[in-house]
């Protein structure tokens, strides 16, 4: 279960969110900016940080009226099986509501609370209570192969069906459970990887060796709000976070006991495969990069140290890859639509690839006539490629020909303005830029407010629609 967020909307409820805390052994306490000034992290919104939370995976515990968070959460409420643990509490910690999240231990966490204030928690599931199990909810060990089955079978055995028990597990037999060994209705408990069977709820014991997990993720380009619902959680369950110094600090803040590893930006392979030696070994590993981590970023390296390791180990450990909002996207979005027709996106650093390759490549798109977008424009050790990468686009593009440059997209200091290629200059771009050039097509107006819109129709040609 990832790290608990307990929600507070005002400083009489920061005794009773410590309270809680100490009974739960960790959590982060979330306070309402104008009203708590005592929490660790605060929130201007309390149905955005919310719902940021709730699509996190992170278990939530609000200390406020129920019907606060039914409203605050009901759009976002689909999958019952991909719900995290939800609780209402009272300020004073005498109602303990468990609300949503049946399958994934809300009931249990309710308990938990409970008795940290000797008061019985209001648990309305009807199998549970008669049961004296949830059988949708297995505990440490066990995986519950086919919870689609679930409701129909628990609602079978509510109506008065008989079950019978195949192999052993003692949360199961010591329950209240119809038990009867000529039932139609079975519970199997087994090692044995195999598809369910009609009327069976089939249980997998867990043989000892966890899985590890390597989730190579995408921050976007630095604002919270622009970082996906999937990246967060998963930098709430890894154990170990490895990246770039910069964005490892970035990804922050982590718990105590979350592993940093932070190196060299250029460290990539080296950075890849210790990984997958963390992750081979059973750990759950996140890889930051920003923006999206398939441009430019650890996606590549990390599929690349895969591909030359003949390590079983290492072939054997869950690897997913979260994609992000990249540095071009963000600053597109910002000023309208440049990227709106084909484009092409390309990096003028010749650290990996030589120069006279990037030189065909501009030359390329600028004949073809692609909205182009630069990455690594420019840099101290090579200030004089970005001039001549101009030179080549003028080549083919008039002096008018809009251009976008965004700096710092998403984090403070952002900056994102539009120009031409006639007026841009080298010294109006650094590193932590990214340079958008239109096509011939691409247009540019202003706005109420003083500064522009900058797009690129859908169309091209005689691709014009006529109405």
């Amino acid at each position: 279960m990832a790290r608990p967020a307990i929600l507070v909307l005002g400083e009489n409820s920061i005794e009773t969110a410590e309270r809680i805390r100490s009974a739960l052994g960790e959590a982060d306490i979330f306070g309402l900016q104008s009203r708590v000034e005592k929490a660790d992290i605060p929130f201007s919104d309390f149905g955005g940080a919310l719902r940021d939370l709730y699509e996190a995976g992170r278990p939530i515990i609000a200390i406020c009226a129920a019907g606060i968070v039914i409203r605050a959460l009901a759009r976002l409420l689909e999958d019952k099986r991909a719900e995290p643990p939800v609780l209402a509490v009272a300020e004073d910690g005498s109602a303990v509501v468990p609300l949503l999240g049946g399958l994934s231990g809300v009931n249990d966490l309710a308990r938990r609370i409970a008795a940290a204030f000797n008061v019985v928690p209001a648990i309305t599931t009807t199998g549970e209570l008669r049961f004296g199990t949830n059988l949708l909810h297995p505990p440490a060990g066990y995986t519950l192969a086919n919870p689609e089955a679930g409701k129909k079978f628990i609602s079978d055995l509510l109506s008065g069906e008989k079950v019978r028990l195949v192999g052993d597990a003692p949360w199961i037999s010591n329950a209240r459970l119809p038990f009867d060994p000529d039932a139609t209705l079975t519970i199997t408990v087994t090692d044995e990887s195999r598809e369910p069977e009609a009327d069976e709820l089939l249980y997998l014991v867990s043989t000892g060796h966890k899985r590890g997990r390597l989730a190579v993720i995408g921050l976007g380009p630095g604002d919270p709000l622009l970082m996906p619902p999937a990246v967060r959680q998963e930098l709430q369950r890894a154990e170990d976070i490895l990246g770039y110094e910069t964005y490892v600090r970035m990804a922050g803040p982590f718990r105590p006991d979350q592993v940093q590893h932070m190196t060299d930006n250029r460290e990539e392979m080296h950075r890849a495969r210790h990984a997958f030696e963390l992750a081979a070994s059973g750990r759950s590993v996140a890889m930051v990069s920003s923006g999206d981590p398939g441009i430019f970023a650890m996606a590549a390296a990390v599929l690349e140290a895969l591909h030359e390791s003949g390590d079983p180990a290492w072939h054997g450990v869950e690897l997913v890859i979260l994609p992000g909002i990249s540095a071009a996207m963000a600053a597109a979005a910002r000023i309208g639509a440049p990227l709106g027709h084909d484009f092409c996106i390309l990096s003028l650093s010749d650290n990996l690839k030589p120069w006279s390759v990037i030189e065909q490549r501009l030359d390329l798109a600028a004949r073809a006539d692609f909205a182009m977008a630069f990455y690594n424009p420019i840099s101290k050790a090579r200030p004089w490629q970005l001039g001549q990468a101009l030179d080549i686009i003028r080549r083919y593009r008039e002096p008018q020909t809009p251009v976008v440059l965004g700096r710092d997209v998403g984090r403070p200091g952002e900056k994102v303005s539009a120009t031409s290629l006639g007026e841009l200059t080298p010294d109006q771009v650094d590193m932590r830029t990214v340079v958008i050039i239109g096509s011939s097509t691409t247009q540019r107006f202003g706005r109420n407010d003083g500064s522009e819109w900058v797009y690129t129709p859908r169309w091209y040609g005689e691709g014009r629609p006529t109405s």
